[in-house]
């Protein structure tokens, strides 16, 4: 993908583009993120999380949903946060905010880098795309591209149950995202 491709499709500046693509075209090839409709929707997703590749890891307030990230409560124990400062070390991540200590290490592993001993690497371009283009393939969230079933992903990324009938956070910006990538990427209906 062409920086210019990835700045139309975004509606990025062309010089944040030029870091991206080159590592979201490696890692989408990797992942079989292959087809105008699959890059569409991944982009638009990733583009939308990240706010638009400008925040590679999660504002910190903390929130008082952010406290929850921190030892000993029943969302630490799920992100598989052990020591206090986990929650902030281990907050959202990458393109698509992977959360916790736990995601971080198994993401590491499969991706072949030590994210739980260096979480910031989760915010280097190469990281970050490779990072994403794999939880996108564990989820098999190609599917949801295929059929063309834009909210049922949303949901599945943002909520975390694609058959939940809540809107997704920020779902005008996610369809907007979605309608400029697949004029960029000619994808059409």
């Amino acid at each position: 993908m062409s920086p210019d491709t990835l700045a139309s499709a975004l509606q990025i500046p062309l010089a944040r583009a030029s870091l991206w693509a080159d590592p979201l075209s490696a890692a989408m090839a990797l992942c079989a993120i292959d087809s105008p409709a699959r890059q569409a929707a991944f982009l638009a997703q990733c583009g939308h999380e990240c706010m638009r590749f400008q925040f590679l890891r999660e504002l910190w307030g903390p929130t008082a949903e952010q406290k929850l990230y921190e030892p000993f409560t029943p969302k630490s124990k799920a992100l598989g946060n052990t020591t206090v400062g986990d929650g902030f070390r281990y907050r959202g991540g990458g393109l698509i905010q992977i959360t916790g200590r736990y995601n971080y290490r198994t993401m590491g592993q499969k991706i072949g880098v030590d994210l739980e001993g260096e979480p910031d690497l989760i915010s280097h371009p190469d990281t970050a795309s490779l990072a994403s283009a794999q939880f996108w393939a564990d989820r098999n969230f190609n599917a949801y591209a295929d059929a063309g079933a834009f909210l049922t992903l949303s949901r599945a990324i943002n909520i975390g149950n694609p058959n939940s009938d809540l809107t997704p956070n920020g779902m005008d910006d996610r369809e907007q995202l979605w309608t400029s990538c697949k004029a960029a990427l000619g994808v059409t209906g």
